[in-house]
């Protein structure tokens, strides 16, 4: 299942979809939020055959940096089969011919929603995060207009309020995702609904990661080796998902970022992998299948 494949393009459309203007616009928005990490840079977003909220900002990303070597990769929450991630890659695929993948290791784009992948990515692979809500401080101010002058005096102190109030009040940091994150001492970002887990993946990664809010219009990037700080406080640090005994019920990994679901028929909780590549990967190599180093 891991094998590359690749679908005829159709010529009928621009490559990409998108026209060479709007694309060159994106790369040109991309290379700033590169060059000031975290920081939000605001882009036109223009109307795209699927509804805002379901993608766009990512999708544009990807179309805007795609070429006609890359392989891609497309998820949705882990799972390569999800709908968002098939009709994403259909879209792609019929407008680029571009190659696709379901091996993490092989993708030179990796397009994602809510997740980062269980395997480490290297200094040749782009991941792009579909975000649709990309300002932090919306926990603590719903005018823009202000959010962006504390960004611009790096003034969170009421992002700091909000997380002691929640420990108060529970005992703990209760935000499960779109964990709040200091990137290079300078920009708070939301990094996507991706779970706790997967915030420390984006901590001096050899990757390139890109945020895309197409509602929103704003990207933004974590560049390779960047510093990306969870905010916490030094008696009540920031700690991932506990998934200590359990394990996925089809390969058996007990280091990975889990689903909880119930089995029909026993009326019993199970546990499964996220990231459904990976985990069809460890179990072929249980079998004997699939050959570590790949």
């Amino acid at each position: 299942m891991f094998n590359i494949r690749q679908t005829k393009r159709n010529t009928g459309y621009n490559f990409a979809f998108l026209d060479e203007n709007t694309k060159r616009e994106i790369r040109r928005k991309t290379l700033k939020a590169v060059a000031i990490p975290g920081y939000q840079v605001p882009f036109a977003s223009p109307e795209l055959p699927i509804a805002r909220g379901w993608g766009t900002g990512g999708l544009q990303v990807t179309m805007a940096i795609i070429g006609p070597q890359d392989v891609l990769k497309v998820i949705d929450q882990g799972c390569d089969g999800g709908v968002n991630a098939v009709n994403i890659r259909n879209l792609i695929t019929k407008t680029t011919g571009v190659k696709t993948t379901f091996n993490t290791r092989e993708a030179t784009i990796l397009q994602t929603r809510h997740r980062i992948p269980e395997e480490p990515m290297s200094d040749n692979q782009i991941v792009v995060l579909q975000v649709p809500i990309p300002e932090p401080l919306r926990f603590v101010e719903a005018s823009m207009a202000k959010a962006q002058e504390m960004h611009a005096e790096m003034d969170y102190s009421r992002m700091w309020v909000f997380l002691y109030e929640d420990i108060v009040k529970w005992g703990e940091i209760t935000i499960g995702a779109r964990y709040p994150s200091l990137v290079n001492h300078r920009y708070l970002i939301d990094p996507s609904p991706i779970p706790r887990w997967d915030v420390p993946k984006l901590n001096m990664a050899d990757t390139l990661f890109l945020f895309g809010a197409g509602r929103e219009k704003r990207i933004y990037a974590v560049p390779p080796h960047t510093r990306v700080e969870p905010m916490e406080f030094e008696d009540h640090q920031f700690r991932v998902e506990d998934f200590s005994g359990r394990a996925c019920i089809r390969c058996g990994a007990t280091d990975t970022y889990m689903n909880e679901i119930y089995d029909e028929r026993s009326g019993k909780k199970i546990h499964l992998c996220s990231d459904s590549s990976h985990c069809d990967k460890v179990r072929e190599q249980k079998e004997g299948r699939w050959d570590v180093g790949k």
